[in-house]
C-alpha cells in the first residue's frame, strides 16, 4: 500500500539530499584530502631540509626576502583574485559573485612551502582551506550548482580542508560553520561539512600522511598526572577562576595577534609604494630577529623543537618547556611574516603562541602546565577566529573529553575578551559579543576595522 503523507514525502525529499550531497561531498573530500597529503608531505620535507642546513650552515634563511619577491610577482604576475585568500571564500559563502579561482589551490600550496622552506613564520590552516575552497569552487562550476548549494559545497570544501589538515574532522565541519558569522551558526551546511571533514581527514590518513601535532594527544597522561597531584591542593572552583584569569591572557594575546597582523599589513602597503620591497622589509626583520635570538626556535611551523634546550609546541606541555617571552616572540614574527606577504596559515603559530603563553600562566598561577598549555593552544586559537565552540571540540579530539568543562571556560572566557577583531577581516558580526548588547552590527570585521568601530563597546554601553 502507497503511504502518501507528509511524513512520508519529507523523509523522500531528505534521502534524497543526502544521496545527492554524499555523491558530491565523496569526489571534493577525496581530492582535497590527497592534496592536503601532498601538501604535508611537501611541507615536512621543506622543514626538514631547512633544519639540516641550519646545522650546517645558516645561509637558507637569507635567500628569505627574494623568496618573497618571488611569492609576491608569482601572484601579482598570475594570480589575479588568488591573492584574497581565505577571506575571498567567506566572501563568496556571503554571496557567491565573482567565484573562486582554481588557481588558488596550487598557488597557496607552492607557496606556503616556500615560505617555510626559506625561513618564513607561518602556519598550514589558511592553505589547506583555500585547496578546499578552490577545489570546491571548480567542482561546484561543473555541476552547475546554484547559489544556495555553492555556498554550501564551498563550505564543506573548507571543512575537508581544516579537518584533514588538522587530523580533527568534527572540529573541522563546525569550524567551516562558526567562522562565517560571529555570534551565529546556521546548521544547513552541517551534514556535508561533516561529511566532506571526515573522508578528508581519512583519505589524508590513508596516503600515510601522519599530523604532526597530533603527537601532543600523548600528553593528556600528563595532563592527569600534573592535575591529580594538585588537586588536593585546589578546589574547583580556585582551579575555574584560574582559567578565567588564563583565558583573559588568551583573549588578549588573540587580539593583539590579529590587530598586529592587520597593522604590519596596513602599514607596509601605504608607507611603501614597490610591492616587491615589502617582502624584502619583512624578511629582513626575520633574519635580524633570528640573528638576535640565536637560535631557529621562532620560524618555521613550531610544532617541535629542533635543538637541545629549545622551544616548540612539544615543550611547552612541560615544565620549564618555554620562555616567559616565547609567545609574543613566535606572535610577532608570525605577524611580520604574514603581514609582509609569505602566504601560510595562522593557525599552527596560534597553537605555539597559546602553548607558550599557558605554560607561563601556568607558573604564574601555580597551575598544572599540561593542562594550561593545552587551555592556551585552544583559547588563543578560539579568541583570533572567533570560534569558541569548534576550539571547544578540538581540545576534545586533542586532548580527551574528561577536561571539557576547562576547555570551554577557557575557550569562551578569550573569545569574549578578544573584542570585535580576528584575523578573518570578511568574517561578520551577526551578534556581538557584549553582554546585553542590543545593537546588530550586521559588518565584517574589515569594515568595523575601516570605521574605527571594532573596539567600541555598544552605544548604550558608553558614557558620551
Amino acid at each position: 500500500m502507497k503511504i502518501n503523507l507528509p511524513f512520508s514525502r519529507n523523509l523522500r525529499h531528505q534521502l534524497r539530499q543526502l544521496a545527492k550531497w554524499i555523491a558530491i561531498i565523496t569526489p571534493l573530500a577525496i581530492v582535497v584530502g590527497s592534496l592536503n597529503a601532498f601538501f604535508l608531505w611537501l611541507l615536512g620535507k621543506a622543514t626538514d631540509f631547512r633544519i639540516s642546513t641550519y646545522e650546517q650552515h645558516a645561509w637558507i634563511i637569507y635567500l628569505l626576502p627574494l623568496a618573497g619577491v618571488a611569492i609576491v610577482w608569482v601572484y601579482r604576475k598570475f594570480g589575479k583574485n588568488a591573492e584574497g585568500g581565505n577571506n575571498l571564500i567567506m566572501d563568496e559563502i556571503h554571496k557567491p559573485g565573482g567565484g573562486v579561482p582554481g588557481r588558488m589551490s596550487p598557488f597557496v600550496l607552492f607557496s606556503t612551502v616556500i615560505t617555510h622552506l626559506f625561513g618564513g613564520s607561518a602556519g598550514r590552516e589558511g592553505t589547506a582551506v583555500q585547496i578546499g575552497g578552490a577545489t570546491a569552487q571548480q567542482l561546484g562550476n561543473l555541476l552547475k550548482l546554484d547559489e544556495d548549494d555553492t555556498r554550501l559545497i564551498l563550505t564543506a570544501g573548507v571543512a575537508a580542508g581544516f579537518g584533514s589538515i588538522f587530523g580533527t574532522p568534527f572540529t573541522g565541519a563546525i569550524f567551516a560553520l562558526e567562522v562565517l558569522t560571529i555570534g551565529k551558526i546556521k546548521f544547513n551546511a552541517i551534514i556535508p561539512a561533516l561529511f566532506a571533514s571526515v573522508i578528508g581527514n581519512f583519505v589524508t590518513t590513508a596516503w600515510g600522511t601522519h599530523h604532526s601535532h597530533n603527537k601532543l594527544i600523548n600528553i593528556t597522561d600528563k595532563i592527569s598526572v600534573q592535575f591529580n597531584e594538585n588537586l588536593h591542593y585546589l578546589d574547583i572552583s580556585l582551579i575555574i577562576g584560574k582559567i578565567i584569569i588564563a583565558g583573559m591572557a588568551f583573549g588578549l594575546a588573540g587580539y593583539l595577534f590579529g590587530e598586529l597582523t592587520h597593522k604590519v599589513k596596513d602599514t607596509l602597503k601605504a608607507k611603501v609604494k614597490n610591492p616587491y620591497l615589502i617582502p624584502v622589509i619583512g624578511g629582513v626583520v626575520v633574519i635580524i630577529a633570528v640573528n638576535l635570538l640565536g637560535n631557529y626556535d621562532y620560524i618555521g611551523i613550531g610544532v617541535k623543537a629542533y635543538r637541545e634546550g629549545g622551544v616548540g609546541i612539544n615543550t611547552a606541555f612541560q615544565e620549564g618547556g618555554a620562555e616567559w617571552y616565547s609567545w609574543i616572540t613566535k606572535l610577532v614574527l608570525t605577524a611580520i611574516t604574514l603581514g609582509s606577504g609569505f602566504k601560510g596559515g595562522e593557525v599552527t603559530p596560534l597553537f605555539f603562541v597559546g602553548a607558550t603563553l599557558g605554560n607561563t600562566m601556568a607558573g604564574l598561577l601555580d597551575a598544572p602546565v599540561a593542562l594550561f598549555a593545552a587551555l592556551g593552544f585552544i583559547g588563543v586559537f578560539a579568541a583570533a577566529t572567533n570560534t569558541p565552540l569548534a576550539c571547544t571540540i578540538m581540545g576534545v579530539e586533542l586532548f580527551g573529553s574528561e577536561y571539557l568543562l576547562y576547555f570551554a571556560i577557557a575557550c569562551y572566557t578569550a573569545y569574549y575578551f578578544s573584542g570585535h577583531t580576528g584575523i578573518y577581516a570578511s568574517q561578520k558580526v551577526a551578534v556581538p559579543k557584549h553582554i546585553g548588547s542590543k545593537e546588530h552590527i550586521q559588518e565584517n570585521l574589515g569594515e568595523l576595522r575601516k570605521q574605527g568601530k571594532h573596539l567600541k563597546p555598544p552605544k548604550e554601553d558608553r558614557m558620551d
